[in-house]
């Protein structure tokens, strides 16, 4: 089995991250709270703290796994850092200075910044200032046309992807003096200016989300409200792109568990799995909680009968969707909208990874005794 624990732990859940040791989980439960829980047993999860500061919607939470920090933002366009003193959690407040709602955020890979995006269309790049002992904002503005929806940093720390509702995805070069260090290497990003945008990609014709790098760096995959999936190799002046359509419900969000395969979640409740072969073609290869493999000729009418359910909330399916939901054997209910990974950062590959989504359910699945049924690729 694939899942190793699932726990339902409120109605809906907008996002959730792990502590440095994955053995506490920060999670919204759709309201202004953080709830933070640890494992007691394997199926008991014990509630240790409420983190109360917003006044919306806890959008983004990310919890830094060197200097074990939470970063929290909220529709109430403000973005708190929460550092352990005590055994209290306690908020510094971050300068945003957004006008609109903060949708997603993320620590850089050294942690010494962190990205907001916004539906400001601003994305924030947040660094501490020692001397005023708070957390300021350079912002990258003027450069998307409708909300930042996600966004994404590559190992270099100065490099950062977002997608957005326009559809587009955009790199950009976040290099702040003082904060980040210059590479020797002539015509690193370091050498670029703060806010410079270094590839935008128009590969969607609709709402663009869930970006990732590779563990390498060297590949970009983002999704599509219309059911695709874009993967960007070389990514510069002269990027390959490549477009995967698939036939279920669009993804929400990605994760790259190796150079060569990735995992997409979204409207469709099961984690599906898409791989490159030996030539660098990406192509779709499986549910990964499904009991056998997808059939490129399963019945269309069976999938729209399933798929008309989903978004009309039919209470009567006919057998043939019933038949597809039981041969995938789901463990959401309700839309994934965040896939998180359970490995060390800059680690290769990715052998554990939880989902969260609108069943408030948080699922932890593990891939170990997986890696002869997903391919070499893995």
């Amino acid at each position: 089995m694939a899942v190793v624990d699932v726990h339902r732990f409120a109605e809906s859940i907008t996002c959730h991250a792990w502590s440095p040791d994955h053995s506490m989980v920060a999670l919204c439960p759709n309201n202004t709270q953080v709830h933070i829980y640890k494992s007691s047993s394997l199926d008991q999860w014990e509630r240790l703290h409420v983190l109360q500061k917003h006044d919306q919607i806890v959008s983004g939470i990310d919890w830094s796994s060197k200097s074990n920090k939470i970063v929290s933002v909220s529709h109430d366009r403000n973005s708190y850092v929460w550092s352990l003193d005590g055994g209290e959690w306690v908020p510094t407040l971050v300068i945003l200075r957004l006008n609109r709602a903060a949708l997603c955020v993320q620590w850089s890979p050294k942690e010494n910044k962190f990205a907001v995006g916004s539906g400001a269309k601003t994305v924030c790049i947040c660094y501490y200032e020692q001397e005023n002992n708070w957390w300021v904002s350079k912002l990258i503005r003027k450069r998307h046309e409708s909300s930042v929806t996600s966004v994404a940093w590559h190992p270099n720390n100065i490099l950062l992807a977002t997608t957005s509702t326009d559809g587009k995805c955009r790199v950009f070069s976040t290099f702040i003096k003082g904060v980040d260090t210059k590479d020797s290497k002539a015509g690193s990003p370091a050498e670029t200016k703060f806010g410079e945008q270094i590839l935008q990609l128009d590969l969607s014709y609709s709402w663009a989300f869930g970006v990732k790098w590779s563990p390498s760096g060297n590949t970009l995959a983002y999704v599509g409200h219309s059911s695709m999936i874009y993967f960007v190799d070389d990514v510069g002046p002269s990027p390959l792109a490549q477009s995967v359509a698939f036939r279920d419900l669009p993804l929400r969000d990605v994760l790259f568990i190796s150079e060569k395969m990735v995992i997409g979640v979204g409207y469709d409740s099961n984690p599906m799995v898409f791989a490159a072969d030996d030539t660098g073609i990406w192509s779709f290869i499986r549910y990964i909680g499904e009991k056998k493999a997808a059939s490129s000729n399963s019945s269309y009418s069976s999938q729209f009968s399933e798929a008309f359910g989903k978004f009309y909330g039919s209470q009567s399916k006919s057998a043939t969707a019933n038949d597809a939901s039981e041969s995938r054997g789901r463990v959401h209910d309700n839309c994934i909208n965040s896939i998180v990974p359970l490995s060390k950062a800059g680690s290769p590959k990715v052998m554990r990874f939880s989902t969260s989504g609108l069943d408030g359910k948080v699922a932890i699945w593990d891939l170990e005794n997986m890696e002869q049924e997903l391919g070499n690729q893995f």
